[in-house]
């Protein structure tokens, strides 16, 4: 099997994350893994932590907003707001941090996902672009690497278990 590919590069000087991924799964299951919330909830938290969404409405001007959650109950909230959505291809959403009440910590960030499949195998790219150095440098500081390569490996299983259906 061939070497998927996982690049994620931070540029400081324009405040921001690319992220290019590959998986061995068709193009609708890594579609659905991304904005199904069932599916999110089980692979988006790097373990020991879970996520669970509260609500999600996946269309222009609907938004998710869940909350990863620690072995101990901590509970940290995100709102994400869906601003562009074409099926299959690419979605664009801001991402803040928030309260358990949806009160939303300025500043945030922008994430534009592309999705394209080709010989069975689905690459995601994803651009995060932070309003703030401070923010970016905040999420790095707290993580957000390591963090996500875990998410994406917890993601990689579920496809695989997913695939096999």
């Amino acid at each position: 099997m061939k070497n998927l590919q996982f690049d994620f590069t931070v540029d400081k000087s324009i405040k921001t994350v690319f992220i290019n991924r590959e998986f061995n799964a068709e193009l609708p299951l890594v579609w659905d893994a991304f904005t199904k919330p069932e599916l999110l909830d089980q692979w988006v938290a790097p373990k020991p932590w879970s996520a669970k969404t509260k609500h999600m409405n996946f269309e222009v001007g609907g938004r998710r907003f869940y909350a990863m959650v620690s072995p101990e109950g901590l509970e940290r909230w995100s709102v994400q707001e869906f601003t562009s959505i074409t099926p299959k291809t690419n979605f664009k959403m801001y991402n803040t941090f928030a309260d358990e009440n949806e009160n939303k910590e300025i500043p945030g960030s922008d994430w534009d996902y592309n999705f394209s499949e080709q010989n069975g195998i689905t690459k995601v790219s994803i651009t995060i672009v932070n309003e703030s150095l401070e923010r970016l440098e905040r999420m790095i500081e707290m993580g957000f690497k390591e963090g996500f390569t875990m998410s994406i490996d917890n993601l990689e299983k579920l496809l695989g278990t997913l695939s096999q259906k």
